[in-house]
């Protein structure tokens, strides 16, 4: 049998129209190897049964118990009837219960000692935990007594997995539509080398997918998931080495400073040391310039940890080489801050051609979508002549019209704001491919470096440079502890007596359009309700509606001004021009500033409804105090019970600055996304085995080994079973994804 019909077969050929419809629509498998790769999640063991002491609320669970007793009971006056049936393990107890015309078939076969596993949505009826209807699946033989005996033995021998299911399909169900397809795992192609699998020690493809499927021993498992951590690690990292090794083959123009030039003008004239950190990632992006292939390069450092100097440095060393360098800001409002802070930190040597400029200078252009025609005109002669070395701007860069003289060197800023295409168009229009450095200030684990941006090479700034000040981070419970609010806007003032600054940020804008922010819980009769019910319910807090209760309230007398990314770019940048002068005392506004927004003097933030944001993003936001040399306090206010999950992100979050070990959090707790794909798209996951936090060792083993296969062959003639692989992984979307990378 062809490998392609084998596990390619649509699954209603294999399973019927009914169950492959549910399928597709809930589980999003369409094809006998996708069905193959649905792994169980876990698995239940004789004598060791999933403890019922332990059951979540309102999740779908499966259990294994026995049946200790069951009962009809009558209400309504007699006219009602339900069945009520008591489950154990052993641990604990757990009601069943069937009501109506679907008692009868329960009722004949959960009688007291039947061995069965149940699947259903755990729910709570007079404070104890139950299963209302749950579907069930007894474990027991048929026929005579020999063989149910029998059955049950096998059964208590065997390990049964347990997959990760829907309320739509019980993992059992999935169980026995696996059986229909396991035939078929003798027909994969087996996508590792023969030479590496040996190497490793690591089992044959379709002995790992019958393994994984139906273990008899917990070896089994073992042997299986690091057989199938492999395919996926390997089978990714070969992806990504290849789309190095073509980088690798691309011709650019290697660009080294001028000795005494524009570089050097600008060092000596720097008011302070660089840290030794500047000091080394500059050298490994200088050394990439100096090559005649171009540099892909990742720069990730903490919030505030100088990246913008070093990427400067890396510009400036462009133009002193002759080339033009483009910096790339996901929004207006950054894209601004970037031309005045790098405009303030050449100073003269920004000024190239004009009276007073430096000998060595040259001009910095901005470029954004909102400027008047005179002006844009003016920048785009200045780029198409050469006359603006440096040019900044949003992905107004990116049309056609701009045209560039000699484009050096892309720098783009905050990669994941951008998309793959606009990235791929900026470096479409160098001459030869221009250099690239994405720059971000989310950390990102080693780990996920090697997966999501394994096409690039990483440097990382890990130290703040002399000066910064520390931020001490708290969590307000607003709802246990109204008086914790109180006290927070009082610190707002005193900050600002204190001569300093605050922001204050809300999840909404919250002006009529934006509803679409809004969760959608129920029409406005139930609002009030809900939100009294769960602070969950509510919608989140809104930038128009907190600031006016700010200025007419706890903040009455201050000067507070709103900020969100719906106003014009000439009253944003006019706003940010406000607060960065020190005329607004408090800034209320949305994530528009979270990134790069550089006020020294602002020494507050209040985040309203914190647990709404991610921990990555909390952390971004926090970054935008202490930047000067008072310290920083950032005051995470939420509704959150104390025992929330939620409550205990934003615990993580006041306990460490250390954005490398929150971004672990952030990743543990939302997984990884699809990590070709665009991350938090939805779409199901490339890696149903690899866990990119835990399996460290296993992607960079597999980086290796990926590297080494390339570099010997390339186009992957001699593996054709790889390539294979590979074709699958990248279909026509991710394929694109990393050639744009």
């Amino acid at each position: 049998m062809d490998l392609v019909h084998a596990l390619q077969e649509p699954l209603k050929n294999a399973l019927g129209q009914a169950t492959a419809k549910v399928m597709a629509e809930h589980l999003d498998l369409h094809t006998v190897g996708d069905l193959l790769h649905h792994y169980p999640r876990r698995y239940a063991e004789r004598g060791e049964l999933t403890r019922l002491s332990d059951l979540p609320l309102d999740e779908h669970v499966t259990v294994v118990a026995q049946v200790a007793t069951a009962r009809v009971l009558r209400f309504n006056g007699g006219s009602g009837q339900r069945l009520e049936v008591t489950i154990t393990d052993g641990s604990g107890q757990l009601q069943l219960v069937f009501f109506g015309r679907g008692i009868h078939k329960p009722h004949k076969d959960l009688l007291p000692g039947t061995r069965a596993m149940f699947a259903g949505k755990v729910g709570v009826f007079n404070r104890k935990m139950q299963l209302a209807h749950p579907a069930y699946q007894l474990l027991r033989g048929e026929g005579d007594a020999d063989s149910a005996a029998e059955a049950v033995d096998s059964w208590a021998g065997a390990l049964i997995p347990l997959y990760p299911a829907t309320a739509k399909l019980e993992s059992w169900k999935i169980a026995k539509s696996v059986d229909a397809v396991l035939p078929s795992a003798q027909e994969a192609l087996d996508p590792l080398p023969p030479a590496l699998r040996e190497g490793r020690g690591l089992i044959p493809l379709p002995e790992a997918l019958l393994k994984i499927h139906r273990p008899h021993t917990k070896a089994d498992i073992a042997a299986a998931r690091d057989r199938l951590k492999w395919d996926e690690a390997f089978v990714l990292q070969v992806a990504l080495a290849r789309r190095r090794f073509a980088d690798a083959q691309l011709p650019a123009v290697p660009r080294r400073p001028s000795p005494d030039g524009l570089l050097d003008a600008f060092d000596a004239k720097l008011p302070f040391e660089l840290t030794d950190g500047q000091r080394r990632v500059s050298k490994e992006i200088f050394d990439d310039l100096a090559t005649e292939h171009p540099m892909h390069r990742l720069l990730q450092g903490e919030v505030g940890s100088g990246k913008t100097m070093v990427a400067l440095r890396a510009m400036l060393a462009v133009v002193d080489a002759g080339g033009q360098a483009a910096m790339l800001a996901p929004t207006e409002v950054l894209a601004q801050q970037h031309h005045r802070s790098i405009t303030e930190m050449m100073g003269e040597l920004a000024e190239g051609g004009l009276l007073g400029g430096a000998e060595h200078g040259t001009k910095v252009t901005l470029l954004t979508g909102s400027m008047g025609t005179p002006a844009r005109r003016k920048a785009l002669l200045d780029l198409a002549t050469g006359e603006a070395g440096i040019v900044i701007g949003t992905h107004a860069l990116i049309e056609d019209k701009v045209q560039f003289h000699d484009l050096g060197l892309v720098v783009v800023d905050e990669q994941h704001r951008f998309g793959v295409e606009q990235r791929d168009a900026l470096r479409g229009k160098g001459k030869q491919p221009p250099h690239l450095l994405v720059m971000t200030a989310t950390p990102i684990p080693r780990t996920v470096a090697m997966t999501v941006f394994g096409d690039l090479e990483t440097s990382v700034l890990d130290q703040l440079p002399a000066g910064r000040s520390p931020i001490s981070t708290h969590v307000v419970p607003a709802q246990d502890k109204p008086h914790f609010l109180a006290r927070a806007w009082e610190r707002v003032r005193e900050e600002v007596e204190n001569g300093h600054q605050a922001y204050v940020v809300c999840p909404r804008i919250g002006d009529t359009d934006d509803e679409s922010a809004e969760p959608k819980k129920g029409g406005k009769g139930k609002k009030k309700a809900a939100a009294d019910e769960d602070g969950d319910k509510r919608p989140p807090l809104a930038v128009l509606d907190v600031a006016e209760e700010l200025a007419h309230g706890p903040l009455l007398g201050l000067r507070v001004e709103v900020l969100h990314g719906r106003m014009q770019p000439d009253d944003k940048d006019a706003v940010m021009r406000r607060f960065a002068a020190g005329e607004t005392h408090v800034l209320v506004a949305t994530t528009v500033i979270e990134v790069g927004v550089n006020v020294p003097n602002a020494t507050a933030m209040v985040i309203m409804d914190a647990d709404r944001f991610g921990v990555s993003q909390l952390h971004q936001l926090r970054g935008r105090v202490g930047r000067g040399s008072a310290p920083g306090l950032c005051l995470l206010v939420t509704d959150m019970p104390e025992a929330s999950p939620a409550r205990a992100r934003l615990g993580a979050v006041a306990a460490t600055l250390d954005g490398f070990e929150l971004s672990r959090i952030d990743l543990e707790q939302r997984r990884e996304g699809d990590v070709l794909g665009q991350a938090q798209s939805g779409v199901r996951s490339s890696l149903r085995m690899l866990a990119v936090i835990e399996d460290e060792e296993v992607i960079a083993a597999a980086r290796e080994e990926a590297t080494a296969v390339v570099s010997r062959d390339p186009d992957l003639e001699h593996l054709p079973e790889l390539r294979m692989a590979l074709d699958a992984l990248l279909d026509a979307e991710r394929e694109q994804y990393l050639d744009k990378g």
